[in-house]
């Protein structure tokens, strides 16, 4: 006769699933963002053993307090961060492999998925869009023209039939309990600045090819206070070749003011705190959507002009009001004036706002990346 087991033990605990995820570092930190972003959600909304392989984890060091980019491997906020190294050195492959951005996991660790009685999901996630073809390509499989392994190509949208966008849970209540507990001005005040009523507060977050002369013309002639806040890098590379110096500058009704480099949990407070944010790439343009807040967004620029396609797509599904239009297009080198079109632009940011809020509210009504992520690979383990 066996051992007697106590009826009221409780079962032992099932390990958690186990999901890599490799991210290559090109420039700007938008690749790196959007991964961590996901990595930390699945860990910690999902309940997931999270590996995060990065190539370049320096770059992931602005962005994570405490992070030590020297230690090859490390956890933090639930994530285990792996340097990723030529060889590759790891134990075992996880169920579910996420390559960022079509970044092609290390030949050893693909043959090590093809070993396995039941080969991991493998997932491609790739760059967001809102053209219309995206809902039809989501979900796409590709055999490996050498392996027995398949990978699923995973796209985020805006719409149903896509992958959704990255978006933590409680996000939209604690933007609105730091707008009800007087956020922005603590915040403000935090960076040592105030600002008299009616200052129009603006985040500037631009690639090297923004067309600064322009806005600041157009700024110049602006009826009201206006307050820039420029992050480190690029935006403050372009504002110092323009205007000389490291700032703070005054132009008229225009103040400009250097601000240091802000961790994820502190950019959204400034996206937050202002009225109007202007965005670059992936990862700041959904957080500005997510702020609920009229936003002008900057696109990385593509060969043969891609990213207009992508850039009008999504001002089409927006609804976008032809003030919008003409400033987007500008601030992007397509045509057009700045400094009328910046005019047009700020007498329709009241309509601009609540508009802003009620996409930011449809957006939320449909499930978010990491969640429809996690459904997607369940059915594929």
């Amino acid at each position: 006769m066996g051992p007697m087991t106590d009826p009221a033990s409780p079962a032992p605990a099932l390990p958690r699933p186990r999901w890599d995820i490799f991210c290559r570092v090109v420039d700007n930190l938008g690749d790196i963002g959007v991964c961590w972003r996901l990595a930390r959600q699945l860990a910690t909304e999902h309940d997931l053993a999270v590996r995060l392989w990065v190539d370049k984890p320096e770059a992931l060091a602005p962005l994570l307090p405490g992070f030590v980019p020297s230690i090859a491997s490390q956890a933090l906020e639930g994530v285990r961060i792996e340097r990723w190294g030529e060889p590759l050195v790891f134990d075992q492959v996880a169920d579910v492999v996420i390559e960022a951005f079509a970044c092609d996991p290390p030949e050893a660790y693909l043959e090590a998925m093809a070993r396995r009685p039941r080969p991991p999901c493998w997932v491609n996630l790739e760059y967001l869009s809102a053209e219309a073809w995206v809902a039809g390509c989501h979900g796409a499989a590709s055999p490996h023209p050498r392996l027995p392994l398949t990978k699923f190509f995973f796209f985020p949208g805006f719409v149903p039939g896509t992958g959704g966008l990255l978006r933590e849970r409680g996000l939209l209540a604690r933007r609105e309990a730091f707008g009800a507990r007087g956020g922005a001005s603590r915040f403000l005040d935090e960076l040592g600045l105030a600002c008299e009523p009616g200052t129009l507060r603006i985040s500037l977050f631009c690639y090297d090819t923004a067309p600064l002369a322009g806005l600041l013309a157009a700024w110049q002639q602006h009826p009201l206070p206006l307050l820039c806040l420029v992050p480190p890098g690029k935006p403050m590379a372009g504002m110092r070749q323009l205007l000389g110096g490291d700032g703070p500058w005054q132009l008229g009704p225009v103040r400009i003011v250097p601000i240091p480099f802000l961790p994820q949990a502190r950019f959204d407070a400034l996206l937050w705190s202002c009225d109007l944010n202007f965005v670059r790439g992936e990862d700041s343009f959904v957080r500005a959507q997510w702020a609920g807040k009229p936003l002008v967004w900057h696109i990385y620029p593509q060969e043969n002009e891609a990213h207009v396609e992508k850039l009008d797509a999504f001002l089409a599904l927006y609804d976008a009001p032809a003030p919008m239009v003409d400033l987007w297009r500008a601030w992007n080198g397509l045509g057009g004036d700045l400094p009328s079109g910046w005019k047009a632009f700020h007498q329709t940011l009241p309509g601009l706002q609540t508009q802003a809020e009620q996409w930011c509210r449809s957006l939320a009504a449909q499930d978010d990346l990491a969640k429809t992520l996690v459904k997607f690979c369940a059915s594929r383990v």
